[in-house]
């Protein structure tokens, strides 16, 4: 059978409504998904949506072009309707020899913050209700531990935003970018002031209650930054 061709608007019309194939097209080839269970609905994963050329879209994804070679291609797009590749990353020789620096770097390093953060809130509550010294000693490590790798998490993350989403504005991607400076400046403020005045969680009130209050407000912007991460990854389905 002949490869057809389709414009971008008779591409559109293959969304799996209806009993209408599943199309999708990437880099001017047409594949023919519809025996995948990922793409059954129409969508895969919430986020990407049949009909539609996904070349730009397949950069941030966790997978490569290769999965598609799992489904037949069916057709091509007509030369005239192909639209204007994007100018990639002066970083793209890099990321054809090492593919892994494309996707991986921020879902690899974001879990370190997270836990470390969230590990000074326990070990310091722990802590404050038993009054056991070694509690004390590993929220300070752990908080150290957050401070060290927040930037490095901030800079994948830019990174991740500038070369897969294309610098795109989202709301989640603001979300993140307001709160994690934040979120570091207040870790570093807390940090700082431990080291300076060891014995600060003697004293309850004053400067002891104002570290408690910097060290627990970091639960919450830890939970805000995770929540629209996760979004991204798995966008929430509105009724």
């Amino acid at each position: 059978m002949p490869d057809m061709q389709l414009s971008l608007d008779e591409l559109a019309q293959k969304d799996g409504k209806e009993g209408r194939p599943v199309y999708i097209a990437y880099e001017g080839k047409i594949y023919d998904v519809s025996q995948s269970k990922l793409w059954k609905t129409g969508s895969h994963m919430r986020r990407h949506f049949s009909g539609k050329d996904l070349t730009t879209d397949m950069g941030g994804a966790p997978h490569g072009p290769e999965v598609l070679e799992r489904h037949p291609r069916v057709g091509t797009i007509r030369p005239q309707s192909v639209p204007e590749i994007e100018q990639k990353s002066f970083l793209e020789p890099l990321f054809k020899k090492a593919p892994i620096l494309r996707r991986h770097p921020h879902p690899m390093t974001v879990h370190f913050p997270i836990v470390f953060m969230l590990s000074a809130v326990f070990f310091t509550f722990l802590y404050l209700i038993t009054g056991d010294p070694s509690y004390d000693a590993t929220a300070l490590h752990c908080l150290a531990g957050g401070v060290i790798f927040t930037p490095i998490v901030m800079l994948t993350g830019f990174t991740s935003w500038t070369v897969n989403y294309l610098g795109r504005p989202m709301r989640s991607i603001n979300v993140k970018i307001a709160v994690s400076p934040l979120m570091l400046a207040v870790s570093l403020a807390a940090l700082v002031w431990r080291e300076m005045t060891p014995d600060v969680l003697t004293r309850l009130r004053g400067a002891g209650f104002i570290y408690l209050l910097l060290i627990f407000s970091l639960c919450p912007m830890v939970l805000l930054i995770g929540w629209h991460g996760a979004k991204l990854t798995f966008p929430i389905e509105k009724e």
